[in-house]
């Protein structure tokens, strides 16, 4: 069970403190949130503080792109220091060519699909990617409620990779609390991206064990 604070809830205004506090509280993965304010209505950061962020943390950067066009920043984004690179089934670009891209590079690939998007759009590509996300809040902001609707999608989704070899993360992005990473888990998610919950909290550390702990006796 992997935990991937993300940074959109963190304090922009001590970043390096932000993240130093995460590399001492037990996460596996830093999730960056790269918004264009065209694929979602909000407009986060890009390239520039990957980069800087990457000179100051060994952590591993699961960096989560909503952005229309993304073939057109895998490149900047893997030379900035991406280790995961998950772009949208929805956004504009043959999928197959999007995950090569990503991987002829040396990055891992991933691929989300939104809550209105059915889970069968993309099993056709779980033997291609290393994560598959389910947004289980619509894109764009911080902070929305859990929406336990989308619990189907992930549990179809561990039924489809289960006698895979090496089967892809399944990621959950959206509304992850102590309250509902349990559920999460129970469908079959194994890897948890917690923003408020984490960031939020007063005691990271303690606060990524509790959820990871809730999240393994689920299972």
């Amino acid at each position: 069970m992997k935990i991937s604070p993300s940074l959109l809830s963190a304090d922009f205004a001590n970043l390096e403190a932000e993240i130093k506090d995460i590399e001492c509280s037990g996460a596996e993965m830093l999730h960056l949130d790269v918004m264009d304010g065209h694929f979602v209505p909000n407009i986060s950061f890009g390239m520039p503080v990957i980069e800087v962020l990457r000179k100051k943390t060994d952590m591993f950067f699961d960096v989560h792109i909503m952005i229309s066009e993304p073939q057109k920043y895998i490149d900047d984004l893997i030379k900035c220091g991406s280790d995961l690179i998950t772009f949208h089934l929805e956004a504009n670009g043959d999928p197959k060519e999007t995950i090569k891209m990503i991987k002829e590079k040396g990055a891992k690939a991933g691929i989300s699909i939104k809550p209105k998007t059915p889970v069968s759009d993309v099993l056709p590509f779980i033997n291609d990617v290393d994560l598959i996300l389910v947004m289980t809040v619509e894109p764009g902001f911080g902070g929305q409620s859990f929406m336990a609707d989308m619990m189907p999608k992930v549990k179809a989704l561990r039924e489809a990779v289960k006698n895979m070899e090496n089967p892809p993360i399944i990621q959950v992005d959206g509304g992850v609390s102590q309250a509902t990473i349990a559920e999460c888990a129970k469908n079959g998610a194994d890897c948890f991206v917690a923003g408020s919950a984490v960031f939020k909290a007063k005691d990271r550390k303690s606060e990524v064990e509790c959820l990871r702990k809730l999240a393994e006796e689920a299972v």
